[in-house]
């Protein structure tokens, strides 16, 4: 095996074996940590009363298009014969893979807005952490590889759930086989690194609210909220910070 050969070898087993069981303990550990300790933390910390117009139209496209999008992978990891079966017609093939671009670029456009929010916003940017850009153009670069495969390597669905279910089962076996990962072009192997990046930043970013959604809003009653400023002055981003206080106060 030549210099390279050995170098080249050497990368693929920290990207696609220490890399994952190292984001994987961090994840379990930090969000275990995080909780017990930062449990008022373990949110979002929604931005909603600094600028809403703005946010409906990154988080709604955002969150629809993420979650389609997650429990795709999850059902070609999950059901990866039932997900071949199912893609053995090629109308129903066309289909999934064009509407998983379609939900792509709807995740891209809503984190484009939501970034642009980010910056732009002064009264967001003083609430921004390093940590939220971090993982706003992590996010955003692991959306541009995935519609760079979708529309250079057509029939995603086919072959992650025949080359890369078998490679993330062997992680979670602790039997980690590598060999056809190896094998696929780069950026598919960016993609990969991506996403497990992403999961061992969740503990520290606001992503690990993904973890608590609020399911409890279904069945709790109405909350009463009583405005003693005027909403459409505070909801202004033009709006100084020094506003009166309110009157019964």
């Amino acid at each position: 095996m030549t210099g390279m050969s050995q170098f080249l070898s050497s990368l693929n087993n920290f990207f696609f074996v220490a890399l994952p069981y190292m984001a994987l303990a961090i994840f379990v550990i930090g969000t275990i940590y995080r909780y017990r300790a930062k449990g008022f933390k373990f949110s979002s910390l929604s931005s909603q009363f600094l600028e809403g117009s703005q946010l409906f139209w990154g988080t709604v496209p955002f969150h629809w298009g993420i979650l389609t999008l997650f429990f795709g992978h999850l059902t070609a990891f999950l059901f990866p014969a039932a997900t071949l079966a199912w893609n053995g017609h090629p109308v129903r093939l066309i289909i999934i893979e064009i509407a998983a671009f379609i939900f792509g670029i709807t995740v891209l456009i809503g984190l484009i807005a939501l970034f642009g929010r980010r910056v732009f916003y002064s009264r967001l940017t003083a609430v921004t952490t390093r940590m939220d850009i971090v993982i706003e153009l992590l996010l955003i670069s692991q959306v541009v590889t995935g519609l760079w495969m979708a529309y250079n390597f057509r029939w995603g669905s086919s072959w992650f759930a025949s080359v890369l279910t078998p490679y993330l089962y062997s992680i979670f076996t602790l039997q980690p086989d590598i060999a056809a990962v190896s094998a696929m072009p780069w950026t598919v192997k960016l993609h990969i690194v991506g996403a497990f990046t992403i999961v061992g930043l969740i503990p520290f970013s606001r992503l690990v609210h993904v973890l608590v959604p609020p399911f409890h809003y279904l069945w709790r009653p109405y909350q009463r909220v009583i405005w003693n400023w005027s909403k459409n002055k505070v909801r202004s981003p033009a709006t100084p910070w020094s506003l009166q206080r309110p009157r019964n106060n």
